[in-house]
């Protein structure tokens, strides 16, 4: 195989890298894909993600092809609202305050209902992400505008139904195949990948690379050089592969660093998950209680907005706290509303505040107990819905809680020590609306394309729920397409 010239390769193989691959065989192009990962834990991050995509749509009928078994009845039951194309784009520019590429952005826009009907050709299968955004009231079941559908399965059910898919494409893949260099001819055009194998190194010819290799998440010395002090410490939710190599020897080749490079997406976390891969882990429920410091006291306005827009920046708040730790506090009333991962991992309870905080070593509980009593004080008298921003907040206090502000005042009590853990990076290499790579000088680098998290641009200190994994396929399609048309146009 290593004698042989592909028309392309494709470096990583997430959702990014699985969609390049797809893409560029549909334009009629031999594809080779190298994985990293043993094939046991194959997918790289895109294995531990939660699986859901935010896309444009006017109502449910537009997800009908991808829910073909939802009848008419369940659908009555449902509101989906609509989300066009204008509400996409600001939400993708309000969350990033306005620094995301326009154009990129745009992009993503414009091609994301297009995008997952594609997926959903390829033999991907979608259920409703009712256990994890929607809320009922009453008879009815209501969802979030643009996150309504989730894959089967997740993120892993997403891997392994697109692995099938490019085998049975005759797409090669290798696993346990780390890139360690890119390969350029006289011309200056990259002309394939050298690789290092079970077998030793091995230089992969080809008319066209796309990168799709994720970021420097698992890198520890890479993440405190970029993103600044503590961040070495924190855990990582995703995958252990995503050490940021690629990234780097791209740079090296003069490949134009862009976007936030001291940015990332970080989460809260159980306190006590493993170190590496604990995706299943999380806390996404702080809105509908409050978070206090070990001093006892709250830092954040817990009810800002909806979790899928603010989750992607608490990691970061909390690295800053003392032990970088911070304390989840809910009450029975809405214990019921708190997500699934919330019944396992580590967390107290107990019929008083006082009794509650005094079960966390380290926590002060008179000061708990001082913040909980303000904090009921403050709340005022408007309805709550979790369904909406229904403005029951409180006032009088710093931070105030802008919705969803329960007073914690019905036994048994709960905590969940959380901490910071790491998603995705945000900085990444610049590419043009072909998904082509450009130098630092903005030229295009010949033959070279990239897609997911290892491109630069969309994302800045936060991002919408469900924008990651539809980037990643929007532009993995895009960047396959469009290599697999230069591999086409140099051929002998």
């Amino acid at each position: 195989m290593a004698g042989k010239i592909h028309d392309v390769i494709v470096i990583g193989a997430g959702n990014a890298g699985l969609s390049a691959a797809l893409a560029a065989r549909q334009a009629e192009t031999s594809v080779l894909l190298l994985d990293k990962c043993p094939k046991s834990v194959r997918g790289g991050n895109t294995r531990f993600s939660g699986g859901g995509f935010r896309f444009t749509y006017s109502s449910l009928d537009d997800m009908r092809p991808m829910l073909p078994g939802l009848t008419d009845e369940e659908a009555a039951k449902m509101e989906v609202g609509t989300y066009s194309t204008a509400v996409f784009f600001e939400d993708v520019m309000q969350v990033t305050e306005y620094a995301a590429d326009k154009k990129l952005t745009n992009i993503l826009v414009d091609q994301s209902y297009a995008t997952v009907r594609w997926l959903t050709d390829l033999n991907v299968k979608w259920i409703l992400s009712t256990s994890t955004h929607a809320v009922k009231m009453g008879e009815k079941i209501k969802f979030p505008s643009g996150r309504v559908i989730s894959v089967n399965d997740g993120g892993l059910g997403l891997v392994e139904m697109l692995f099938p898919t490019a085998e049975n494409k005759g797409i090669e893949i290798i696993y346990e195949a780390k890139a360690t260099g890119l390969i350029v001819d006289k011309k200056g055009k990259v002309a394939g990948v050298r690789v290092q194998t079970r077998d030793g190194s091995v230089d992969f010819k080809s008319r066209a690379v796309v990168l799709a290799a994720g970021g420097f998440e698992a890198n520890p010395e890479m993440r405190a050089r970029y993103l600044g002090t503590g961040w070495d410490l924190v855990k990582v939710r995703g995958s252990r592969y995503n050490s940021g190599e690629v990234l780097s020897f791209a740079l090296g080749l003069g490949a134009q660093p862009i976007g936030h490079w001291s940015g990332c997406h970080a989460v809260l976390v159980d306190a006590k998950a493993p170190d590496v891969e604990c995706a299943y882990e999380h806390r996404y429920s702080y809105p509908y209680g409050i978070m206090v410091d070990i001093n006892g006291k709250r830092f954040a306005d817990e009810g800002e907005d909806f979790f899928s827009y603010t989750y992607a920046k608490c990691g970061r708040e909390v690295l800053r706290l003392p032990w970088r730790t911070a304390y989840q506090i809910f009450d029975s009333k809405t214990r019921p509303l708190l997500r699934s991962e919330y019944n396992r991992g580590f967390h107290v309870f107990a019929d008083t505040i006082e009794a509650l905080a005094k079960k966390l070593p380290g926590l002060d509980w008179e000061n708990v107990v001082k913040t909980v009593s303000a904090f009921n004080d403050a709340v005022n008298d408007a309805p709550f819905d979790p369904s909406k921003h229904d403005g029951k907040c409180t006032q009088g206090i710093t931070p105030m809680k802008s919705h969803w502000a329960q007073r914690l005042d019905t036994p048994p009590f709960y905590a969940f020590p959380v901490t910071c853990g790491i998603t995705f990076t945000f900085g990444g290499v610049g590419i043009t609306e072909k998904a082509e790579v450009l130098d630092t000088s903005g030229n295009v680098i010949s033959g070279l394309f990239a897609a997911g998290e290892i491109t630069g641009g969309s994302f800045f200190h936060n991002y919408p729920g469900g924008s990651g994994l539809m980037k990643g396929a929007v532009f993995g399609r895009l960047a396959g397409t469009s290599a697999g048309g230069f591999a086409k146009a140099t051929r002998a």
